[in-house]
């Protein structure tokens, strides 16, 4: 049985099954409920175990779980405030320009992260108009993120999608060129019908480089692999040694995997009362405390979260193939 789900779910589901719709009753039953448990309750929206910091993430929320307030979040950061993640970015950003601005790939001394920047550009090959225009995308794309949030709110900033539409919760595929791209259409063609020939969950795949570039997000734990598929491809090597890994795209490789089923597991010891022959966290049902009504609904919350990111339903699956709708292919 599914119905339409809240929008606490949206990071995980589209449709509320039984088990959402119960966690649903529990809220109901607590209701109304306050700022503080309202927060918390955001931080698990928000949630991604795709991000490079998910288990830190989850850690906080567990923390706040236990005590019923929370200083983290979205626009928590000081002012001013760099992460050292967000060098590397920068890094990134710097060689592109310079490669795309002419100079030779041996005349960039950048790290990203422990590789020199300059064995990224050599996958880029000979410099041509289409590359040149793609590779402008990888670095926008890029950008957007280093500068979120002014990005959300100055035009300048943002990122256009090159094959996606993304509303606040959902997203669909063009079937058009974007109007910001029209003077450029035919680069927009070829970077769309451009395949890159990898794998999902274990099968053959094909994924265009124009939703690669879409969905390298700098955030993610395999950023830099990823970087490197899409720059090869812009070169033009099209079978990466390595599958393309963005949400829940190929989610099996994500590296905090077994530590986040133990996390669920925890979870539901907390919030059930029911023993458990799975490995359980110590220091997570110490941090969360003394079990009441409150601590046990974003509890439940925060363990179907983790599980529906882990295990994706069917229609989110759908979605996270990522290969890119009928009509390119």
């Amino acid at each position: 049985m599914t119905t339409s789900r809240r929008l606490w779910w949206r990071n995980c589901a589209l449709q509320a099954d039984s088990e959402i719709m119960s966690i649903d009753g529990m809220e109901d039953r607590l209701a109304p409920i306050g700022a503080n448990v309202s927060k918390i309750r955001e931080l698990i929206s928000s949630l991604e175990l795709c991000h490079h910091k998910a288990d830190r993430w989850v850690y906080n929320i567990v923390e706040a779980i236990g005590t019923g307030e929370t200083a983290k979040g979205l626009g928590s950061r000081l002012c001013g405030q760099q992460h050292t993640s967000e060098t590397v970015w920068q890094n990134v950003c710097a060689a592109l320009s310079v490669w795309c601005a002419g100079s030779p790939s041996t005349k960039v001394d950048l790290p990203v992260g422990t590789i020199p920047a300059a064995q990224f550009l050599t996958c880029l090959g000979e410099r041509s108009p289409l590359k040149e225009w793609q590779v402008q995308r990888v670095i926008e794309k890029i950008r957007s993120l280093i500068h979120w949030p002014r990005s959300c709110e100055d035009p300048a900033a943002q990122y256009v999608w090159i094959l996606m539409s993304v509303g606040e919760y959902e997203f669909s595929y063009l079937n058009q060129c974007p109007d910001q791209y029209k003077e450029h259409e035919d680069f927009w063609w070829m970077t769309v019908h451009t395949m890159i020939h990898d794998t999902e969950n274990g099968g053959k795949a094909d994924l265009s480089l124009a939703l690669a570039i879409d969905m390298l997000w700098p955030c993610h734990w395999r950023f830099v692999e990823n970087l490197r598929i899409v720059l090869d491809a812009i070169g033009g090597k099209l079978n990466p040694e390595k599958p393309f890994a963005a949400c829940g795209r190929n989610i099996s490789l994500l590296p905090i995997r077994h530590r986040m089923e133990i996390v669920s597991n925890t979870l539901k010891v907390f919030y059930s009362a029911a023993d458990s022959d799975r490995e359980v966290a110590k220091d997570l049902l110490v941090l969360l405390g003394k079990p009441t009504a409150v601590k046990k609904w974003l509890a439940a919350s925060l363990d179907k979260t983790i599980r529906l990111q882990l295990n994706p339903p069917a229609d989110l699956r759908a979605i996270y193939a990522l290969s890119g709708p009928e009509w390119i292919k």
